[in-house]
């Protein structure tokens, strides 16, 4: 049932925007993903109001996923503490393409599936 509110000679309908929670780069990804290239299930989604949830256990879900794969590329690549302290520019460069390699996962299992 909506309600109205008189305006002057017009009734107009009282609607309020739920507020929406923020998502984060993974959601927002998926949500892009969705609308490109899966417009069905994009509207199926945000017809039934379930979007913005999926979107937010799929954030979820990629930020777990990248802490259970980083420590197994990190330990694979030799990155530790030792090397952070002795040679700090190289440190840095595995840890970025640890964190690249561990996303590139996280991408085609949850975002583009």
């Amino acid at each position: 049932m909506i309600d109205y509110i008189p305006c002057g000679d017009y009734f107009i309908p009282d609607i309020k925007l739920r507020k929406t929670p923020s998502i984060g780069k993974y959601g927002r990804m998926r949500k892009q993903f969705l609308e490109e290239h899966r417009p069905f299930l994009y509207n199926k989604l945000v017809l039934s109001e379930s979007l913005f949830p999926h979107l937010l256990e799929i954030e979820a879900a990629a930020n777990r996923r990248i802490d259970e794969i980083l420590p197994t590329l990190m330990k694979d690549a030799g990155v530790t503490e030792n090397l952070k302290s002795a040679d700090p520019m190289k440190w840095v460069g595995l840890m970025n393409t640890c964190h690249v390699q561990a996303e590139e996962n996280v991408l085609a299992e949850l975002i583009y599936n």
